[in-house]
């Protein structure tokens, strides 16, 4: 039988393990500093200037953000730069997948997207968003060659903005936004989507939108 002291001990090592377990996770998934304070203080200039013109999309989002597009640009009708905001100008529902090309389980996902592409295409934009600049999970030149690599078609790109990370409550890698025609986040997913899943999500935004 194990004395009060030893299993003090015990509880005590298990704890410590579950604190160094945490901590990492959340650390590879903050945004770099002094991009997240360069982000803020740009959003308290605009705001501080001129009122902009936005859409009620715009509003409905979390947050709205710049895109620099790897690819898609001919399926999107776009230049290869955006405001993320543009890809629900098409009246079509939206699936935003945030990834990085050093995560694990935003690889062995992605060829699963890929096939949904290829099912939903007409009824839904499939969206990769490369987050690894901000998540110390790869730059977005191994971002690129992971969607080469792959063999990805759907469009893909990466943003400037780290407050994107924030904005959109991202706590673990990959996260899958089901967001409407009108800029509302359906559902949220963290983690690992099966293609199963993913096409059950698809389908479920799809009746929640409204669209045929």
């Amino acid at each position: 039988m194990k004395s009060k002291g030893t299993r003090n001990s015990t509880l005590f090592g298990v704890a410590i393990v579950a604190l160094v377990v945490l901590t990492a996770c959340s650390n590879a998934i903050q945004p770099e500093p002094g991009n997240v304070s360069s982000a803020l203080n740009e959003s308290k200039q605009a705001d501080a200037g001129t009122t902009s013109t936005t859409s009620s999309v715009d509003h409905q989002l979390p947050a709205d953000f710049p895109v620099m597009l790897y690819q898609g640009e001919e399926l999107l009708g776009a230049g290869a730069e955006i405001n993320f905001s543009e890809t629900l100008s098409h009246g079509k529902p939206v699936v935003l997948n945030l990834w990085a090309g050093l995560c694990p389980p935003c690889r062995l996902e992605m060829p699963d997207f890929e096939a949904a592409h290829g099912e939903f295409g007409e009824e839904v934009i499939l969206f990769g968003l490369d987050v690894g600049p901000f998540t110390s999970l790869g730059s977005s030149e191994e971002g690129q060659a992971l969607l080469q690599e792959l063999g990805v078609t759907y469009p893909a790109g990466t943003t400037t903005d780290a407050e994107v990370v924030r904005a959109y409550g991202l706590i673990g890698m990959p996260t899958t936004y089901f967001i409407k025609p009108s800029g509302e986040i359906h559902r949220q997913w963290t983690g690992l989507l099966t293609e199963e899943k993913l096409t059950e999500l698809i389908e479920e935004l799809i009746e929640a939108s409204g669209a045929s």
